[in-house]
């Protein structure tokens, strides 16, 4: 019987050329012989015991197991490995498995796929769970910084100020009282958990406790509780860890209960020893910003943001930092005017204070309420705002003129609309509410021209 055609039967020599048209059992002689033909990118020389395999051998002389075969027509062609690292017996063994898989009708290339993208997958998830662990571990102060850093360009110095102490460690001397150390903030107590332990029944622990010794602060670390597990709900560095209805609950809303509105006020009657006590204050700033506080009905921020350069001498007015709006004018009444003419000019702020950081005065409560002690009174610094209001109820002065000098809304399509009242017809009410408030609290005070002349006090 002949041989097949394009077969040998015999091992060539070893030192006669390699014929690449016929197959040959590998031999490691033959691959170390095996060169590629001039003018070829590639020549393969097939293995007679293994069909299927070849050694493949590039221009360069790269040489490396190949294993070639037909599916549905169409010729594959797969790298096992190079010829240094890969035995004749391993290629051959790899070949005999790729022939079985084209056999099956199955396509090695496709199932290496499928491999690739399984061990991609595994990968992924692995990813994934460490993630998820990652994120399952960031504690509470972790977001909470995160949160404040990306929100405070939004907010107020006062919002940002309360965000900062309701977190505050504690155990600080205190400013006022040496040897006092102040109490950690009613939120300090989160900052070191994790974040999933904030549950429902943690924070309810939390507000049945700090109900019991400041309510008002609680709520307030209540309502800036919810807005940020809000935000951490909408952050995929904290959606899956966060619990969003910690601080909803009816029981924790129950624990702190609901703010009364406050309704304290002065009354007529009160004006004189209110007055005279806050006149004998010391600090003669602190004395001037608390009665302007109450012949103007602004709000304690807006009058102690007042600069000098808000100041109009010309039409004898005062551009105040508008909480609702932004900015609002108001006269400047004469003895609110003589106040603070003759208050130190020491920087920018018509109301400055030589001790704070930021050179305006900052909290006058303290004076304030030991000035209400010996005046046998009970009125906060806004309950002042809302005394200029009740007061001017004596004078029947129209809602629209107070509303409008205070900086409320207006109530009405008329007053929003087409009242627009220009600065002098305020000044005639409004000088005319100070006189009488003035009046009604025994305040010697002639107003002359003279009054209105500000000038720089050392």
């Amino acid at each position: 019987m002949e041989p097949n055609q394009g077969e040998i039967m015999a091992r060539p020599r070893s030192n006669l050329p390699l014929d690449l048209g016929l197959s040959a059992e590998l031999t490691a002689g033959m691959i170390e012989r095996l060169t590629c033909p001039p003018g070829k990118a590639q020549a393969f020389l097939r293995d007679s015991k293994s069909p299927g395999l070849r050694v493949r051998v590039t221009a360069n002389g790269a040489k490396s197991f190949v294993f070639e075969s037909k599916l549905n027509r169409q010729t594959i062609r797969r790298t096992i490995g190079d010829v240094r690292s890969w035995t004749i017996e391993l290629a051959r063994n790899e070949a005999d498995s790729l022939k079985v898989k084209i056999n099956q009708n199955l396509d090695p290339r496709e199932l290496d796929q499928q491999d690739r993208d399984a061990k991609a997958l595994r990968k992924l998830e692995v990813a994934q769970i460490a993630e998820r662990a990652t994120r399952r571990a960031v504690t509470f102060g972790e977001a909470w910084n995160a949160y404040v850093a990306e929100r405070k360009p939004f907010w107020s110095a006062l919002h940002l100020r309360d965000h900062e102490s309701l977190v505050h460690e504690g155990g600080h001397d205190r400013k006022r009282l040496k040897g006092v150390l102040t109490i950690p903030g009613p939120l300090a107590q989160f900052l070191p958990m994790k974040l999933s332990d904030v549950t429902d029944k943690a924070v309810q622990t939390w507000a049945n406790k700090e109900a019991l010794t400041r309510p008002t602060r609680a709520r307030l670390a209540l309502r800036i509780l919810r807005a940020f597990f809000r935000w951490c709900s909408s952050e995929a560095s904290f959606a899956d860890v966060v619990v969003v209805s910690a601080a909803s609950g009816k029981k924790t809303r129950e624990a702190v209960g609901v703010a009364k509105p406050k309704s304290d006020y002065l009354q007529r009657e009160q004006l004189s020893a209110w007055f005279t006590h806050v006149q004998k204050i010391e600090n003669r700033t602190i004395s001037a910003f608390l009665q302007a506080l109450l012949l103007t009905g602004a709000r304690r921020e807006e009058l102690a943001g007042l600069k000098w350069s808000d100041v109009n001498l010309q039409w004898r007015g005062m551009s105040i930092r508008d909480k609702v709006d932004g900015e609002r004018s108001i006269p400047l009444t004469p003895y609110v005017s003589y106040l603070i003419s003759h208050l130190p000019r020491r920087n920018e702020w018509v109301f400055s204070s030589p001790t704070s950081a930021n050179g305006r005065l900052m909290e006058p409560r303290i004076a304030h309420r030991t000035a209400c002690i010996a005046a046998g009174v009970e009125v906060s610094l806004h309950g002042l705002r809302r005394s200029f209001k009740s007061l001017t109820e004596w004078l029947e002065v129209p809602t629209g003129i107070v509303a409008q000098i205070q900086g409320h809304k207006p109530s009405a399509t008329v007053e929003k609309h087409y009242a627009m009242r220009p600065l002098d017809l305020l000044r005639v009410h409004h000088e005319k509410i100070e006189a009488w408030i003035l009046a009604q609290g025994c305040v010697n005070f002639v107003a002359d021209d003279t009054t209105i002349t500000l000038k720089a006090v050392s």
